[in-house]
């Protein structure tokens, strides 16, 4: 088995704080095998984070988190950005086109942007996994939902920290069943369900200090291209 955390956030997202050195190296530090980056609708920094994990002992997945027109959707295993905006199946589509991995991220979490509430039940199953321990869920409903969801439908379970500090990366992980350490032998023990998760929940405070920080660079970012 490979432990495995596929849903964390770098300074490159508009809510993430620490550059991808960070995060790698708290990946290594807490016993990870490999490690996604997945921006908010960017892709370099992840592209970047996998070109080094290997020196932190580390498998890097490119991927990303992209904001499709129904919400979160996290694409896995792919080397071009995927523009937000597009529908949630065009989304699916676009991930598939360069042979990546569709990932729904908390999907009952509308405040979240959880797909279900823009799309059926029905279209969800066109993910490749669902996303059942998110460990920034304050009371753990939705994570509930999720896997109820995932096992009525014989759908991939993943978990993911959902990180925004370098200090919550590896607070959730995907158990992959095997001991290749390569992207594709990972990505395809996600697809064929060969896994399992554990996770703890970020501590709320935390939980509070990242949405601030994330608010507050947003708005800061803001004011920058205001003034360009």
């Amino acid at each position: 088995m490979l432990s495995v955390e596929l849903h964390a956030h770098s300074s490159l997202s508009y809510d993430g704080r620490d550059p991808v050195e960070d995060l790698l190296e708290r990946a290594a530090t807490v016993g990870l095998d490999a490690l996604a980056v997945t921006d908010h609708d960017e892709i370099d920094a992840s592209l970047d984070a996998a070109a080094k994990a290997a020196d932190y002992g580390l498998v890097g997945i490119p991927g990303m988190e992209i904001s499709s027109s129904a919400g979160h959707v996290l694409a896995l295993g792919i080397e071009e950005l995927v523009p937000a905006g597009l529908s949630f199946r065009e989304t699916l589509d676009r991930i598939h086109d360069q042979g990546g991995v569709a990932v729904v991220p908390h999907p009952f979490q509308e405040s979240r942007h959880g797909v279900l509430d823009n799309i059926s039940k029905a279209e969800l199953t066109a993910a490749d996994a669902i996303e059942v321990y998110n460990s920034r869920l304050f009371t753990g409903r939705a994570n509930r939902q999720a896997e109820r969801f995932a096992r009525t439908h014989e759908m991939p379970m993943t978990a993911g920290s959902d990180a925004h500090i370098s200090e919550m990366v590896g607070q959730a992980i995907t158990n992959v069943g095997t001991d290749e350490r390569s992207v594709g032998a990972i990505l395809d023990g996600v697809v064929a369900g060969e896994t399992t998760v554990e996770g703890r929940r970020t501590p709320w405070h935390i939980s509070f200090q990242q949405f601030a920080g994330g608010v507050k660079r947003r708005v800061a970012a803001s004011v920058r291209n205001l003034l360009e």
